[in-house]
Order: C-alpha cells, then sequence, then structure tokens
C-alpha cells in the first residue's frame, strides 16, 4: 500500500514536470515577457490543472470507466473549448499588446492564429491523456491487487478444507486400527488409544501454521508408525528412516501422512510376509521421501479409506509446490514404490 502511494505521487510530479515544461517547449524561440509568460503560461496551466484534477476525481470515474464515451468526449469538449474562450478575453481584456504582437507576427511570418489556436487545443489535451492515463494505471494495480487478494484467500480456502478434510479422514482410520485391537489386545488397544490423543493433538494445535519445522512432523510420523505397528503380525516388517540431526527446514504439515497410511493400507497381508520401507532424506533445502511396500490390492468392495489420502497430498502438492516438487509411483516385481522429493525454498 505504501508502495503504491509513492507511485501515486511520482506520477503525479511527472505529469506536472511535463505540464510545466510544455509551454515553454511550445514558445520556444518567441520572444518573452512578463505578460505573456502570464498569458501564455500560468493562466494555460491552471486551466491544465483544472481539466487533469477535473477528470482525474470527477469524469473519468462518472463516465470513461463505465464505457459512456459521447458523454465523456462531449463533456471535456465544451470544457476544452471554454477554456479556449475564456483565455481569449483575459487576453482581450488584460493583455492587448499581446494581442497586438500576434496580428504583427501573423503579418511578419510567425506562427499563423488557426497554427496557435491548435497548439492551444494540443496543451489543453496534454494534461486529459494524463490524467486518462494515470486514472487507468491505479485502477488496473489496483485490480490486480484485487485478483491476487482473491486468489490467495481462495488458495487459503481450498487448503483450510484440505486440511480439516485430512483431519477426519485420518481420525477414523486410526480408530478402525484401533478397533481391531480392543479384542485381540486389549492393553495395546489402551496404549494405541494414548498414542492417537498425541496425535490428534498435533494435528488440532501444530498444523494449523502455514509451515512447521521438519523434525516436528518427523516425530509425529515416528509416533503414527510405532501405532501402526501395533496392528499388524510379525509377518509384516516395518523398517524407517529419517534425519537424525535438526536441518532447519520449515515444511507444510501432514504431507507425508497419506503416503505411509497408503502402505499400511495396501502393503499389508493377514496371510503372507510383507515389508515396509520408509525413507527420508534431506539435502539443503530439498526433501527426499520415500515409501516401499509390498502390493496387496483391495478388493473394490472394501471400503477401507475413500482414497481421499492421495487425491488430497495431489491437491495440496499442486498448490504448496508448484513447480518445486516431483511424485512418482511405480509398481515393480509385485512392490510399490513412491518417491516424493520437495524443494521447500
Amino acid at each position: 500500500m505504501y508502495q503504491n502511494k509513492n507511485i501515486t505521487v511520482l506520477s503525479h510530479l511527472l505529469v506536472w514536470l511535463m505540464l510545466v515544461c510544455l509551454p515553454y517547449l511550445l514558445s520556444y524561440g518567441q520572444e518573452q515577457d512578463v505578460s505573456r509568460l502570464v498569458a501564455h503560461f500560468w493562466i494555460p496551466l491552471m486551466f491544465s490543472a483544472i481539466i487533469f484534477y477535473l477528470n482525474y476525481f470527477v469524469l473519468i470515474d462518472r463516465f470513461l470507466f463505465p464505457k459512456k464515451m459521447i458523454q465523456f468526449i462531449v463533456i471535456n469538449t465544451a470544457i476544452i473549448a471554454l477554456f479556449l474562450f475564456l483565455k481569449e478575453n483575459i487576453e482581450d481584456i488584460f493583455f492587448k499588446d499581446i494581442i497586438k504582437r500576434r496580428s504583427e507576427n501573423e503579418d511578419g511570418g510567425g506562427p499563423p492564429f488557426k497554427m496557435a489556436m491548435y497548439i492551444q487545443v494540443l496543451s489543453y489535451m496534454a494534461p486529459l491523456f494524463f490524467s486518462i492515463a494515470l486514472k487507468s494505471t491505479k485502477r488496473w494495480i489496483r485490480t490486480e491487487a484485487e485478483r491476487k487478494e482473491a486468489l490467495t484467500f481462495k488458495l487459503q480456502s481450498e487448503l483450510q478444507h484440505l486440511h480439516y478434510q485430512l483431519q477426519p479422514h485420518f481420525f477414523f482410520n486410526s480408530l478402525n486400527n484401533i478397533y481391531s485391537l480392543v479384542d485381540i489386545s486389549p492393553d495395546q488397544a489402551k496404549s494405541s488409544i494414548h498414542s492417537l490423543s498425541k496425535l490428534m493433538r498435533y494435528m488440532l494445535y501444530e498444523t494449523n501454521l502455514e509451515v512447521v519445522s521438519l523434525s516436528k512432523e518427523i516425530d509425529f510420523l515416528k509416533k503414527y508408525i510405532d501405532l501402526m505397528k501395533l496392528r499388524v503380525s510379525d509377518k509384516t516388517k516395518v523398517h524407517y528412516s529419517f534425519p537424525s540431526e535438526e536441518t532447519g527446514i520449515q515444511i507444510a504439515p501432514l504431507l507425508f501422512i497419506s503416503l505411509i497410511e497408503n502402505a499400511f493400507k495396501h502393503g499389508v497381508s493377514s496371510t503372507k510376509e510383507s515389508e515396509i520401507t520408509i525413507t527420508m532424506t534431506s539435502d539443503g533445502s530439498t526433501v527426499l521421501f520415500s515409501v516401499e511396500n509390498d502390493n496387496f490390492p483391495k478388493k473394490t468392495d472394501d471400503k477401507s479409506g475413500s482414497g481421499i489420502g492421495l487425491q488430497n497430498l495431489k491437491k495440496r502438492l499442486e498448490l504448496l509446490y508448484s513447480g518445486k516438487h516431483e511424485f512418482h509411483t511405480i509398481e515393480k516385481d509385485n512392490r510399490f514404490i513412491v518417491t516424493l522429493e520437495i524443494e521447500t525454498t
């Protein structure tokens, strides 16, 4: 806002510098005296100021922008004609010697009367064009700022919606996992509920920020993996590796959880051995995350998870890290591999 005000002030100064210099430029080479300066400089400058600000503050907004072009042209034509008439009458009353010189100039090879009138009309049209240019530029800047503000608001609203959408999805999936433990191992179910409460506290109170430290996100992921390991049998081996030192990286929260959820959903079998490998590395401001798991496709009637997690992730990546991320999934030798690389700066 402050910068826009400075631009406006500077634009007005440039316009008036041009308007002040214009009469001198148009009268270059002619004899100058006090009467001529008043008649040919200060009076036209005063009329130019009226034309400029009358259009800038009133006429452009009322007629030009609403596309009432005929009224706009007629009014400005009338104003310019009035000022030409007033200038001639002021010269006739107060500056008769100038009129006398003008007549002598016409006989002596100076600028003819018609040419002088044309120059005067041109000098009055200059502030009109300047006011249109400045007002249009100011309007464009304001419109562009409003468009960007609306786009930012839309982006924030969509991200907030995705964030709120992820929380119940995560919560319901976790409850389903705990429910499966109630009959098998009540003690583990109690421990899982306690762990889930910590995870939900993080999701509710820590992830409302635009970015969180990568170390906090890693701590959340570790707790979630440990929670998920409680519900799988000994036939499933889970390995994970995360940066052990503080990286100083700030990242949008809850970007990786859907990939881990997906691995436990599709990479675990009750009858076959399976393995899940989760790896995260960082290099400078770049985070590389990968998950590899066995692939046990769910039946079409299996509704344990609506698939909203991965859809949510892809949308958030496009909104938050457009052009700064790479997301790939491949299936090889009945193993499903997903990699996500994010440039955080």
